[in-house]
């Protein structure tokens, strides 16, 4: 798996993203592109913004339980794969905005490092490796963009 936290793959996945344009179209799922752009900055928001409510003890049990290798783990992920209620988007987003917050966090996260991230606890499924919040960041990203043909 690339990894996030190193500036060509950084660059590559930001040049990636700046192939999309309003009117790009998925090639599977139900999410236009500006949805796609919200729904991969939660992600992030659950690292940087307080929005999100914190699962509570028993939810995290079963993330950690059920979930957690899913989404940090090597394997891809399924084209049209359930979706978490907090990932799901289904208002309208408006394009820039959205592109220019998943950028900037893409970029921060870079700038911190993965040793800022190793140990660090995360919302849902506690601490997680650097190597894991890697393999969250990139496949999540790699899929959506693929999602949309960049």
């Amino acid at each position: 798996m690339k990894n996030i936290f190193q500036p060509a793959v950084t660059s590559e996945v930001i040049s990636r993203i700046n192939k999309l344009t309003p009117s790009t179209n998925q090639l599977w799922g139900k999410m236009n592109v500006s949805q796609m752009l919200a729904h991969c900055n939660v992600s992030y928001e659950m690292v940087y913004d307080d929005i999100h409510p914190k699962p509570n003890a028993f939810m995290k049990l079963i993330l950690k339980a059920f979930i957690k290798n899913v989404v940090v783990g090597e394997k891809p992920y399924k084209k049209s794969s359930q979706t978490a209620p907090a990932f799901l988007i289904t208002d309208e987003k408006e394009f820039e905005k959205e592109k220019a917050r998943l950028i900037a966090y893409i970029n921060e996260t870079q700038e911190l490092g993965e040793t800022h991230f190793d140990g660090k606890e995360s919302l849902s499924f506690g601490k997680l490796t650097k190597t894991e919040w890697n393999n969250m960041f990139y496949k999540h990203l790699d899929h959506h963009l693929g999602q949309f043909g960049v």
